[in-house]
């Protein structure tokens, strides 16, 4: 059995919340997605893809240069930002499966409807986004790498509904999607003080593997994989939940988020979200 390594490519796009307030944030306006490829000495899975045409085009160069056989592309879940690359994959890749749970596969059938895919995404990224392609329900808990099982976690709702993890067990290491951020604000727009409880316990049960790495699916540059991320995201939902109730305007819990997280990554997605949980009007249906 060869041993598994894994590498991720990270790739930065402009915040899709763009009317934020003025404020000493400016050079944080941008969000860096990550894609991660697990490998072996002959083959290889990769886990989610990126947004537009241009960005899904390095992902297929930089695959490429690992010079291994691409068996799978795993989603983690169905959001646009990491599904659109599906249909650039496979042609690029005629041996890969593209696969996700139900779950996934139902977010991504949404995501594919015009009023997401023009309407949202396409009016953000004018003439950048791919001709979207849906994964296959994959109805197993795992699947296999040259002998190495990668095992789906069902997560539930977190920064949308049906989201899962991929575990590899034999190197400990998480490819947690949107479950785990990495110094970057996290998606709350689609939650409830529900669906927020719920999002902490997934993050209790990443915590339970006792990974030595967990990349996050939106992860500021130059940061490691260490598994202290997952602490650091439980402590931002909390934080959010305090502000949440204390505060009685958007740009209240705006503020109060901000001053406890001051440099994260794109506040465009803290100030969506507080737009919607605190009744303002807001154009975003979605990340």
């Amino acid at each position: 059995m060869s041993d598994l390594h894994y590498e991720s490519l990270l790739i930065r796009r402009e915040g899709l919340t763009r009317d934020l307030p003025e404020g000493d944030n400016e050079d944080l306006r941008w969000v860096t997605n990550s894609a991660t490829l697990i490998f072996g000495d002959h083959e290889a899975v990769l886990v989610d893809t990126f947004t537009t045409v241009a960005q899904n085009e390095e992902l297929i160069k930089w695959v490429k240069d690992h010079n291994r056989r691409l068996t799978h592309v795993y989603l983690t879940h169905g959001h646009g930002d990491h599904v659109y690359g599906i249909g650039q994959l496979v042609e690029a890749f005629p041996t890969a499966r593209a696969i996700g749970t139900s779950g996934t596969v139902a977010e991504s059938r949404l995501q594919a409807r015009e009023e997401y895919r023009d309407g949202f995404w396409g009016r953000l990224f004018p003439g950048q986004i791919p001709v979207p392609v849906l994964p296959e329900v994959f109805e197993d808990d795992h699947f296999m790498l040259e002998g190495h099982e990668l095992q789906i976690v069902q997560t539930g709702h977190t920064d949308t509904e049906g989201t899962t993890i991929l575990w590899v067990p034999d190197i400990r290491l998480v490819v947690a999607g949107d479950v785990v951020y990495n110094e970057t604000h996290m998606y709350m727009a689609e939650s409830t003080p529900e669906s927020r409880m719920e999002w902490i316990a997934s993050l209790e049960l990443v915590k339970s593997l006792d990974p030595i790495n967990v990349v996050a699916g939106h992860k500021y540059p130059g940061r490691t994989d260490d598994p202290a991320t997952v602490d650091d995201s439980i402590q931002y939902l909390t934080d959010f939940i305090e502000a949440e109730r204390t505060t009685m305007t958007a740009l209240e819990l705006y503020e109060a988020v901000l001053r406890r997280h001051p440099r994260r990554a794109n506040p465009g997605s803290l100030w969506g979200a507080a737009k919607k949980i605190k009744g303002s009007p807001i154009t975003l249906p979605r990340k």
